[in-house]
């Protein structure tokens, strides 16, 4: 993996049905945002901080695995301390609003979050039809058997 640079982050999203659900758990956490006070921005809060954070600010995106795809990425906007309701401190890993579909591909469980290269993050599919409409599973079935 290269040192230097853009880099992203993968994450699971445990509990997520599918990519629409993602969405529908970030509307509403941008919603408790606002009534809250703080500004409308999608969050996921993690135990450490990337110790690559120029790295990841630099136009990295999170590229979240569901149901055992990685099907979506999402640019990461902020890198911000949080401090846990048990006053242990955190990091606040802020989203852009848009999730971007990827060419879907099995990953196999892990804990936290990950580094991923560039060079290993799979191609953004094409959101006019095409590759977008069809299921992420056969997708997936399809680019392992080299048919897409």
């Amino acid at each position: 993996m290269a040192k230097t640079g853009t880099v992203h982050l993968i994450k699971l999203a445990v509990g997520v049905e599918d990519v629409a659900h993602l969405q529908r758990i970030q509307e509403t956490r941008r919603a408790c945002a606002r009534v809250e006070g703080r500004p409308p921005i999608a969050r996921h809060i993690t135990r450490s901080r990337p110790k690559r954070s120029e790295d990841v600010l630099a136009g990295g995106s999170m590229y979240w695995v569901i149901r055992g795809l990685l099907q979506v990425r999402q640019r990461i906007v902020s890198l911000e301390e949080a401090i846990g309701e048990d006053g242990i401190p955190r990091c606040a890993i802020g989203f852009d609003d848009e999730l971007v579909r990827v060419a879907p591909r099995p990953c196999r469980p892990f804990q936290g979050w990950r580094y991923l290269d560039p060079a290993e993050a799979p191609p953004d599919l094409d959101g006019e039809g095409g590759d977008a409409g069809m299921p992420p599973e056969l997708l997936a079935e399809l680019r392992e058997l080299g048919l897409l």
